[in-house]
């Protein structure tokens, strides 16, 4: 997606691809009472305003890495600023095409304002990169990718299930790619929401998974989005996109799905209706209890282990020999060095 960064610096950044993404799944809820309850207590009760407003966040921090990056003025010693695109923008031109064909800012600009890089995360303390970098994008193609995926994805997670669950989806599974792509990715910049966009993925499959029995179409709808999700980390074994960044944030995702999204037995809400001595069903079923407790657990022994790894310099490569074809497969096209 990205040449290999700068002319002089061999460390280009790597767009977290983009989750093209084009909606939810398509099971529907089932025709009973249940199925008018959810539809009109979740679809309804909750305005969308964090999306938008997480949209409107990832285009200001764009404009404003591009203030930064000043194409014509930082590269007029090397005798390329008649080559930033377009010229008429002036400080807000892009990088030259051969440099960043997805029209943004070099990779020092990047890296100045948070990009994620290993040896400043491990070797000089900057933690905080692990969350800047979900808000920085490689150029207008990969943001414009990505808040296209947000607005479809978000918006209705969202309306359903209220700004607090879903932008704690959004913000731990972001982290979560993170994590895993600076154990992986040692020697690259990485940056983009991609990994947080598929952890709203996850969550949509978990979520599916813990409330199965009111949704009608089950097979339909699970298979639909098993095929997104496929699709999209596809695309993340092309040369240059961060696909351990995805696969982080899709599993952190996941299991937070099985924590915040659960919805309750619609018996549980109609007990002020049954009779005094009439037994009351529980909020959840066992089953969602039961997946509640695992994902609780392997969330938090997957963020430990990986932050502890990290933070010690460990390469997630030395425990895994195989692990770096996830994100990159090398053809008689592309080489997936460097």
């Amino acid at each position: 997606m990205m040449t290999n960064g700068d002319l002089e610096n061999t460390r280009g950044p790597k767009p977290r691809g983009n989750n093209n993404n084009n909606g939810m799944y398509s099971g529907g809820y089932n025709g009973n009472s249940s199925a008018s309850y959810y539809m009109g207590n979740s679809d309804s009760q909750w305005t969308s305003w964090l999306v938008p407003l997480i949209v409107v966040a990832n285009v200001a921090m764009f404009i404003v890495v591009m203030f930064v990056n000043d194409c014509p003025n930082h590269n007029h010693l090397q005798r390329l600023s008649n080559q930033c695109v377009p010229r008429f923008l002036g400080r807000f031109s892009f990088q030259p095409l051969r440099e960043n064909p997805l029209f943004g800012p070099s990779s020092q600009a990047l890296e100045k304002l948070g990009g994620l890089e290993w040896n400043k995360v491990v070797h000089e303390h900057q933690r905080w990169r692990l969350i800047t970098c979900i808000w920085l994008h490689a150029g207008v193609i990969h943001l414009l990718a990505n808040m296209l995926s947000l607005v479809f994805i978000g918006i209705r997670l969202e309306q359903q299930f209220g700004f607090v669950r879903v932008g704690v989806i959004y913000l731990l599974s972001g982290i979560g790619g993170s994590i895993l792509s600076s154990l992986f990715i040692q020697h690259s910049i990485s940056v983009g929401a991609s990994g947080a966009l598929f952890g709203l993925l996850g969550a949509m499959l978990s979520e599916l998974l813990t409330n199965w029995s009111i949704y009608s179409n089950k097979a339909a709808a699970l298979f639909t989005l098993i095929f997104i999700v496929l699709i999209n980390l596809a695309v993340g074994i092309l040369p240059h996109v961060d696909n351990f960044a995805h696969i982080g944030g899709f599993i952190s995702g996941f299991l937070l799905g099985f924590i915040l999204l659960p919805r309750p037995q619609f018996g549980w809400f109609e007990r002020r209706h049954l009779p005094a001595n009439a037994r009351l069903k529980s909020k959840y079923t066992v089953y969602q209890y039961v997946l509640w407790v695992i994902a609780t657990i392997l969330l938090v022994i997957g963020f430990v282990v990986g932050l502890v790894m990290l933070f010690k310099g460990e390469n997630g490569n030395d425990h895994c020999s195989w692990c770096h074809y996830l994100s990159c497969v090398p053809t008689s096209r592309w080489s997936c060095d460097n």
